[in-house]
């Protein structure tokens, strides 16, 4: 069940469960958005932008055990955007940016981010690894690319995505515990081949 705005504003005033508690921070104008009537929370560009670096190689390749990790300061290039500053994304460019608002999800709550359909029409597309788990801390990693023909300002602080959230059923209080946990900038992540992936590429049979 997704929970409307409403309920969202009742557990960031930690009414319903202090002991683990629906945290966004900075926290929302909760009367606005308990009036909104909608049922996500908009969230805002940070100041910190990651680029991927052009490669001397032809192709990443992950089965090529140097291109398994997650290779931060070989593949990628930091940037720190100051507020009342933007940041130019060019037409079919694409680059990892991370929400303003640090999160705390509950044990038994989980969400996902979509794009404003406002960018969306101006070709700027917003995706994440769209399932944000129970238990998960930090600030969210937002891809953006811009589809349009028209070079697009990034600013921080500016409205950028909504986080829809709903209710887990489940008796279990197991919390997420991936390597995004924590983060406050925006992470490349690592990509590897699971075990199955490397037996078969191995040439071994089931």
């Amino acid at each position: 069940m997704i929970l409307k705005a409403d309920e969202i504003a009742k557990r960031l005033a930690n009414l319903t469960n202090a002991s683990d508690p629906l945290v966004i921070k900075p926290q929302p104008d909760l009367i606005q958005l308990r009036d909104s009537g909608s049922a996500a929370v908009d969230l805002r560009l940070g100041t910190w932008l990651v680029t991927l670096r052009e490669s001397r190689s032809a192709v990443l390749d992950i089965a090529v055990k140097e291109n398994q990790g997650p290779g931060e300061t070989r593949l990628t290039r930091r940037y720190y955007v100051p507020f009342g500053r933007g940041f130019i994304l060019h037409p079919r460019c694409f680059v990892l940016g991370g929400t303003m608002e640090w999160i705390r999800l509950p044990a038994r709550l989980a969400g996902y981010v979509v794009g404003k359909s406002s960018w969306g029409r101006r070709g700027l597309v917003i995706a994440t690894a769209a399932g944000v788990h129970p238990g998960f801390s930090g600030c969210l990693t937002l891809e953006l690319t811009n589809l349009g023909e028209v070079p697009i300002n990034l600013v921080p602080g500016m409205q950028i995505c909504q986080l829809f959230l709903h209710k887990v059923d489940s008796n279990s209080d197991a919390i997420d515990k991936s390597s995004f946990v924590g983060k406050r900038r925006p992470t490349l992540g690592s990509v590897k081949p699971d075990p199955v992936a490397v037996k078969l590429m191995e040439g071994e049979k089931f």
